[in-house]
């Protein structure tokens, strides 16, 4: 790509990695030097937290809003109720309105963290609820005056819907309308906050598409879409995935130290990209530590695991989850932050088998992995190979916590309440 863009939020997206695809680059460019200009992207709350394959579309949101302009986290508490079907095999679950409030809730948390709602600037952040728009919907109004603006044809023929069919795999009605009431949520931000920008991940772009079309069509508005890459690994794994399940942005669903562990273990080859992806520190600096081989590139995974930690928790809990993790690793001791779990004399009982309390700290999924993992010679007690699968752990043995290893670099502490 071979444009040169006028305004910072551009450069800075094409400069730090985060533009797969732009509707009109140069439109965009310019409508952005006219002044601050609103811009969203939408989360539909299928849990109670994001995990961080989102946080590339936080990051985005948290640039727009410091190059001087609007951003607006939509939430899809309307869309929840349908489910997005984009390059998913299945249909989602369908949720309660009382689990999509829950689950809002509980992502609010992690907004407040990246983007400022409570300023009084002109750039000020909204967070909105598609529900406000969708709820009331009348089924036969909107049919006529929205669903008449969508050819059949064009949606089959989306990717994200052809792969599904192409699989022959169901499809219902439900989803099928998803792309028609995302693309009505443009319409709805541009006619009532003036939103000139839906972002999103590649995976949307179809719907951003319909929404901008449909957007023209009822109020002829020129209106803007901007995609960013799926990000995956050096390996080839979907970020926001570990060994042990999603990367959850919340802390009560993912302790702070787990989440700075997370970016410590990224591979060598990722380092510059993330650097520069999930922290705000100079491209140059990013570049630099992104080149470092050897040992040395264990620093450049200390200062992305610092920085991405202290933008979502803080820089006091970054600090404790880096010494924890040099109490652990490199002096062999327990380590204040590690992951706790804290056992109280009903559960115990008369013991615990050593499996179920590696299930029960999170270091395997199953009562299966735990034995392979003790078969293997990948699990450890207080840094003491573990062998006998039928191990009990009783009251005797937690006089003090007793630490649980899998592998090198996952540890939780078992403690008695």
């Amino acid at each position: 790509m071979t444009y040169h863009p006028k305004s910072d939020f551009i450069a800075v997206m094409m400069e730090r990695g985060f533009l797969a695809d732009c509707t009109d680059y140069q439109g965009l460019d310019e409508a952005l030097l006219q002044g601050c200009q609103p811009a969203y992207i939408g989360f539909d709350a299928t849990a109670e937290s994001l995990h961080v394959g989102s946080l590339i579309q936080i990051m985005m949101l948290r640039w727009l809003q410091k190059t001087g302009h609007k951003p607006i986290t939509l939430m899809g508490g309307g869309t929840t109720k349908v489910g997005d079907p984009s390059f998913r095999a299945d249909e989602r679950p369908l949720l309660g309105p009382e689990q999509i409030d829950a689950n809002i809730a509980g992502i609010r948390k992690v907004f407040a963290a990246y983007i400022d709602y409570d300023s009084g600037a002109d750039n000020v952040a909204l967070m909105l609820n598609n529900a406000e728009w969708l709820d009331g919907l009348n089924y036969l109004d909107f049919l006529r005056d929205i669903g008449r603006h969508f050819s059949v044809n064009r949606m089959l023929a989306f990717e994200s819907v052809k792969s599904r069919l192409d699989r022959e795999q169901s499809l219902s009605f439900l989803e099928f309308n998803y792309m028609i009431l995302q693309a009505y949520d443009f319409l709805e931000l541009n006619r009532r906050y003036g939103c000139i920008l839906q972002m999103g991940g590649s995976d949307q772009w179809g719907n951003i598409v319909n929404g901008i079309d449909l957007t023209r069509r009822v109020l002829d508005h020129e209106i803007y879409g901007l995609t960013s890459p799926l990000l995956t690994t050096s390996d080839g794994k979907k970020m926001g995935k570990s060994q042990s399940g999603a990367v959850w942005l919340n802390g009560d669903m993912l302790s702070p130290y787990e989440f700075w562990q997370f970016w410590r273990n990224t591979t060598d080859a990722d380092v510059g990209r993330f650097l520069k992806l999930y922290t705000e520190l100079p491209v140059e600096e990013c570049n630099r530590l992104g080149a470092l081989e050897g040992s040395e590139v264990n620093a450049a995974k200390v200062i992305l695991a610092n920085e991405v930690t202290a933008l979502l928790h803080g820089r006091e809990a970054a600090a404790a989850a880096e010494a924890t993790a040099r109490e652990v690793f490199e002096k062999g001791g327990i380590g204040d932050d590690l992951p706790t779990l804290t056992l109280n004399a009903d559960e115990l009982g008369d013991g615990i088998s050593i499996v179920q309390l590696i299930v029960k700290s999170g270091l395997a999924k199953s009562g299966k992995e735990a034995k392979r993992l003790i078969a293997e010679n990948g699990a450890r007690m207080d840094d003491a190979p573990l062998t006998d699968a039928g191990l009990m752990i009783d009251a005797g043995a937690l006089t003090s916590p007793i630490k649980l290893s899998a592998g090198k670099k996952r540890h939780a502490l078992v403690q008695l309440g």
